[in-house]
Order: structure tokens, then sequence, then C-alpha cells
């Protein structure tokens, strides 16, 4: 039988779960699907690229996380991208989007350079995810003294999903990078961003300093 976005936004509106709902709103998430059971529907309905585009179109934050399991990332436009993280609004969409698909196509370098410095925090926010990630995986494209110097001066003040991009970029550098390490651990001692931040036993803590030390350490 083919999918349908009716038949699939019905689905997922009888996942609904209030309690979910609860918690995710506090996040800025509005939605209360369990996730285990809207991949589970993303493994039954399989890649199907036209059918994630109508779901996209819908808004609904369910509905375009189901979406972007089943699209083809690399099917989508550099365009396309670039209106979907100005639309994704949600954290987890705005999450998944950057981790599931900008990261898969072969525009990412090209919307990492054009989202790094956007006015809009929360876009700018994706452009610093992608460079955290090239600073594990490509550091030669990357200035790291350079965007210490950005973190130093720009993350203590910036708006809360821009800050904890800006964190996490800088926390890598400290990880990959040891001729870094002790700048990166002195910025984020200075700065204290995420300092006090309730981080569950057996969870690493997001502050710099500490994800950094905790990630040398099993490294070694």
């Amino acid at each position: 039988m083919a999918e349908t976005v009716a038949g699939l936004l019905a689905e997922l509106g009888a996942l609904e779960d209030p309690k979910i709902r609860a918690v995710n709103e506090k996040h800025g998430d509005e939605h209360g699907v369990n996730l285990t059971k809207l991949r589970a529907i993303a493994k039954r309905v399989k890649t199907q690229q036209d059918l994630a585009r109508e779901l996209w179109a819908t808004g609904d934050s369910a509905a375009r996380l189901l979406a972007l399991l089943i699209c083809r990332p690399k099917a989508f436009e550099r365009d396309e991208l670039d209106a979907m993280i100005r639309e994704a609004r949600a954290p987890k969409v705005h999450d998944w989007l950057v981790n599931y698909v900008v990261k898969k196509s072969s525009h990412s370098e090209d919307l990492r350079l054009a989202w790094f410095a956007d006015a809009d925090p929360v876009v700018a926010s994706a452009g610093w995810a992608l460079t955290a990630e090239r600073v594990a995986k490509k550091p030669d494209v990357l200035d790291l003294p350079g965007l210490l110097d950005l973190v130093e001066a720009e993350m203590k003040g910036a708006p809360d999903r821009l800050q904890w991009a800006m964190n996490h970029c800088l926390a890598q550098i400290g990880i990959e990078h040891p001729e870094h390490r002790a700048r990166a651990i002195d910025i984020g001692e200075r700065l204290e961003v995420l300092k006090d931040y309730p981080t569950p036993p057996n969870c690493t803590s997001p502050f710099a300093p500490a994800w950094i030390a905790e990630m040398v350490r099993r490294q070694g």
C-alpha cells in the first residue's frame, strides 16, 4: 500500500503522548511522539524523497523529523537546504537536518561557510555545528587559532543555541588538537559557559574543560 502524507500524519497524531510533549516543549520541540516509534515508521516507509518533501512542507515537527529519516540527503539542492534550515526552528528538527542531511550533502562546505556568520543565530549555529565536525575530520580547511579567537570574543554573550554550537567547536578543538588544547581549556575556564549545566550521572558535562579532559582520558 502506498504511503500518503495524510495517512502518515494520522499515524503520527495517534502516537502523540502528552507527557512526551510536555518534556519536549521545555526544549522548544512542539511534538509528543516517541522517537523510537517514529524511527520504526521510517524503517517501514523506507527512502522516499518526494514523500519526504511533502512531509516537510506540512510544517509539523513530527512530520519533518520523519521526512529527514526517509529523505535522500544528496537529492536536495543547495538553496533548498538553505531554505529548510531557516524554516527549522524546532531544535530537534534543526539538529537532525544538520546531522542527518546537510553533513551528507555535497553542498555542506558551501553551506557551512554561508551559514557560519549569518545574522540569524540559529542559522549561524548550523554553520558552527558543521565547523565542529570539520575540526575533527577536515581541519586543514580551518584556521583553528582564528576560531578560538572568535569563541573567546563571542561565545559568552551568544544566544543559547549558537553558544551551544560554539562551545561544541571549542571542545572539539581541545579534544582533537593537542597543540591548541591548553588554550581551549583556558578559554573554557575563563568564560565558564555551561559550567553549571545539569549533567546526569555517567554523562559527560558539556562544560568544555571537563568535556575535553574526559574525552582525552578515554583516548589515552
